[in-house]
């Protein structure tokens, strides 16, 4: 896909660049998501060595991780009034 040479990135009043994505964000969403993969082997894991607390522990940082997963995707989405910079 070719921009044609159209295309160029605003930039605040101070100068940096306004981006949709903070790398705070993008941190969050892949650490988050690699994060899911080893909840979900430790929540199975407990479950069929009937170790409960294991899998309880798994299933609630799990749920705490999809919450910050979802924060981060809403920071990023946010595009009006925000000026790219995390914090």
């Amino acid at each position: 896909m070719s921009d044609n040479g159209e295309w160029h990135e605003e930039r605040d009043s101070r100068g940096h660049a306004m981006v949709p994505a903070t790398p705070r964000d993008v941190v969050h969403i892949r650490v988050v998501s690699f994060m899911l993969v080893f909840l979900f082997a430790f929540t199975v894991l407990g479950i069929m060595t009937r170790a409960w607390v294991l899998a309880a522990i798994a299933v609630v940082l799990a749920v705490v991780a999809v919450i910050d997963l979802l924060l981060a995707v809403r920071r990023q989405k946010q595009g009006a009034g925000h000026d790219g910079e995390a914090g």
